[in-house]
């Protein structure tokens, strides 16, 4: 239990800005980190849904609500996501061979080709994200944000690491097959309950992972193995997709 504890903790710190006392990372809970993805999407998309119940309470300007909704996942999470989805597109859109796209990968310096990519899709959010109608489930970014991570989870799970990237070695070997199972038939049940609970507005989730399973699989193709990065460019994109949905459903 306190492992799995750990393990969350662990998860909160590195892929959200929320402060967590102490030093809290153990490599041994580390293998559990994925299971607890969800959890944390749940929580960042928690923040995000009471963000815009207060929103639509405090009626500001239209652009001013979308601009505060487009910026707080990015904040959140402390651009950990949109770092990987420009460092990615710089590597895909090179149309180089595998070697030279893991080096690009890697290059700190940002190339035009993420610059134009996360611009466009900042500006579409916004835009996405101004435009919903007030009658809109805002429960719908609770699904976006839990059904993206959940996905992210399966994908780190069951996808082959890069040699270079942070979820080969150690960490494979502690990785059960139970896990992947946990993950897709909780998937499964988040999706199930958007539609159940949310209507029409459960497609968001099914957006989300068609958008994630579309950009992974692009990644993986173009760097031939999974990475972190790969996987905050599949998130991001996908959640871009699913607020698609929500605002224009």
């Amino acid at each position: 239990m306190k492992k799995a504890f750990r393990a969350f903790l662990m998860c909160l710190s590195m892929f959200t800005a929320i402060p967590v006392p102490g030093k809290v990372w153990d490599e041994e809970a580390r293998p559990l980190m994925t299971l607890f993805l969800p959890v944390v999407g749940a929580l960042v998309g928690g923040l995000w849904t009471l963000l815009a119940v207060l929103l639509r309470l405090w009626e500001p300007p239209r652009l001013l609500a979308g601009a505060a909704l487009c910026a707080f996942p990015f904040l959140v999470t402390g651009g950990i996501h949109f770092d990987g989805y420009l460092d990615v597109t710089d590597a895909v859109k090179s149309w180089r061979d595998v070697e030279e796209r893991r080096r690009i990968l890697k290059d700190p310096h940002v190339g035009s080709f993420a610059v134009l990519a996360g611009v466009l899709l900042t500006v579409a959010q916004f835009a996405l994200l101004a435009s919903v109608k007030e009658e809109a489930n805002l429960f719908a970014l609770l699904l976006i944000s839990t059904v993206s991570r959940t996905a992210a989870g399966l994908a780190v799970t069951v996808l082959r690491p890069m040699a270079v990237s942070e979820y080969a070695g150690a960490y494979r070997r502690g990785v059960k097959k139970g896990h992947a199972v946990t993950l897709a038939v909780l998937l499964a049940l988040e999706l199930a309950t958007g539609f159940m609970l949310l209507g029409k507005y459960g497609f968001a989730g099914v957006a989300v992972v068609l958008g994630y399973g579309h950009h992974v699989w692009r990644a993986y193709r173009a760097l031939d193995g999974f990475s972190g990065d790969a996987s905050g460019y599949a998130l991001t994109f996908a959640e871009a997709c699913g607020i698609a949905v929500f605002a224009l459903i």
